[in-house]
């Protein structure tokens, strides 16, 4: 019997078959493995991004606080009214007026003989930059009478940051909504809680006695001492009320 030192070539079509088959098996197995590790990386990243605006949210709240305990500490242990109360810093808006000048600092909130409260920005990737704002025009729901509460509003925040914050304070249902589209003018607020220069609260301008008032049928909960809503024309202002009235 005579060997042959090569298969016979239907043997060989068998094996390229098969190594082929394995081939494309090895390829399929490195695209799900790559698929899954983008896909890891995809979500790690959604984590880390959702756990660094939660911190952030936390801090604006923390800040809100303390803003209000300084507000507190004026009325309650100072002994001013509630239209004494002033917003001066070196580094605020010049409206809120010049803290060197005042002879009795014992009403200001950024003053250690005030409210003792620090001046901060708002944390990087929340709102679009603007600073903390002061205002007395708009009534929040459920919170005190039908006049107009003294709040600290965080302009132009983002949408993701207004959602976020609202599902910390239980109002998930819908969208916190101030409507109407009226402009601050004279003696009224407009209608949004986001007043604008003309509102802030200094020597000049204290509490309105024409109210702005939110939707109060777009909030879960109420009392709604602090949130974030959506004025008319699109924007997301967070705000948290420093004294209710």
């Amino acid at each position: 019997m005579i060997f042959s030192p090569y298969p016979a070539s239907g043997s060989r079509r068998n094996e390229r078959g098969n190594v082929l088959f394995m081939i494309l098996i090895a390829v399929a197995l490195i695209g799900l493995l790559s698929a899954a590790i983008m896909n890891g990386g995809n979500t790690d990243s959604a984590n880390i991004d959702d756990e660094s605006l939660l911190i952030k949210a936390t801090e604006v709240q923390s800040y809100a606080s303390e803003l209000e305990r300084g507000v507190t500490y004026i009325v309650g242990q100072n002994g001013k009214s509630e239209s004494d109360i002033r917003f001066a810093h070196p580094d605020n808006n010049s409206e809120y007026g010049n803290l060197n000048l005042d002879p009795d600092p014992s009403d200001q909130v950024f003053h250690r003989d005030g409210g003792g409260a620090s001046y901060r920005l708002p944390p990087s990737g929340v709102n679009d930059g603007s600073p903390w704002e002061f205002y007395g025009g708009t009534a929040i729901p459920g919170a005190g009478s039908n006049r107009a509460e003294l709040v600290a509003v965080l302009p132009n925040v983002t949408q993701q940051f207004c959602t976020l914050i609202n599902k910390v304070n239980g109002q998930t249902d819908t969208q916190p909504l101030d409507t109407g589209a009226g402009a601050a003018s004279g003696g009224s607020p407009g209608e949004c809680i986001n007043i604008g220069t003309l509102g802030r609260f200094d020597d000049s301008q204290q509490f309105y006695t024409t109210v702005n008032t939110l939707d109060v049928n777009s909030f879960t909960q109420v009392p709604a001492l602090q949130a974030c809503v959506q004025c008319s024309g699109g924007a997301y202002h967070f705000y948290h009320v420093l004294l209710t009235r």
